[in-house]
Formats: C-alpha cells, sequence, structure tokens
C-alpha cells in the first residue's frame, strides 16, 4: 500500500513541477490521478480485506455464531419450560 501511495504522490509532484515550470503536463497529470485513484481503491481493498480475516479470526477464537446461538436457543427453551 505505501509503495502505490508514495509513487502516486510522486507522480502528481512531477506533474506539478512540470505545470510550475511552465511545460505542457497533460499526461504526466492523467497518469498521476489515474495511479492515485486506482492505489486509493487498491488501499480501501486491501484494508477491508485485513478487517474480514481479523474479524474472522475474531470469530473463530469467541466460538461460531451458530454455537452462540444453540446456546441461546437452550436457555430459552429451559425458561419456557419452567
Amino acid at each position: 500500500m505505501t509503495t502505490a501511495r508514495d509513487a502516486a504522490r510522486l507522480l502528481t509532484w512531477r506533474a506539478a513541477m512540470m505545470k510550475d515550470a511552465g511545460e505542457k503536463n497533460t499526461k504526466e497529470a492523467a497518469i498521476a490521478k489515474l495511479l492515485a485513484s486506482e492505489a486509493a481503491t487498491m488501499c480501501a481493498h486491501q484494508s477491508m480485506q485485513r478487517d474480514i480475516i481479523g474479524m474472522q479470526e475474531l470469530q473463530r477464537y469467541e466460538g461460531t455464531s451458530e454455537k452462540q446461538h444453540l446456546v441461546i436457543a437452550g436457555d430459552v427453551i429451559k425458561e419456557y419450560q419452567g
């Protein structure tokens, strides 16, 4: 993620320096915008994947949801019966 972010930042700076120098920078600005948007999407996707993996690990650690449903159902039945 860091390399994609830094690459987008450097390309943006290059396009900005060209603009400041009065040079034509249409292609460089377009490349910078493209890479920045793709890097942002990739970073967001990887972050979401990490969150999902973390949630799955937490579920395994605490027990499956299905097991918790069975425990709750068992208690509800006991309370209902009496």
